[in-house]
């Protein structure tokens, strides 16, 4: 499964009412450290596909969420649980940070 476009619009049934953990990627397209990150984000989101859902969000498209999570810098990286934010990391990771940080959160 590969990573999941969220917005506004679909952010609550995608990411909120989730039945599984949801990784939730605030990024933008100027933001080096979130390219770098993106093909390990694919590649965990097939390898945990059916345990965790990968969001992205760009932020620049939706400020507002953004905003209301807290996200004060890029990228930033957010675990939801039932709804929840359940764990944050900021800042760019090799995949085996990012693997072992989304296995311990979700």
């Amino acid at each position: 499964m590969a990573t999941v476009k969220v917005d506004k619009s679909n952010f609550e049934a995608e990411v909120l009412k989730a039945g599984e953990p949801v990784v939730v990627d605030f990024w933008a397209e100027w933001c080096g450290p979130c390219k770098m990150i993106a093909p390990a984000l694919e590649e965990i989101s097939n390898e945990l596909a059916g345990k965790v859902k990968i969001a992205k969000l760009n932020i620049d498209e939706n400020p507002e969420l953004a905003a209301q999570f807290g996200v004060r810098s890029i990228p930033t990286l957010a675990v939801f649980k039932g709804g929840e934010v359940a764990d944050i990391k900021v800042g760019a990771a090799p995949k085996t940070a990012l693997s072992s940080w989304i296995a311990g959160a979700a």
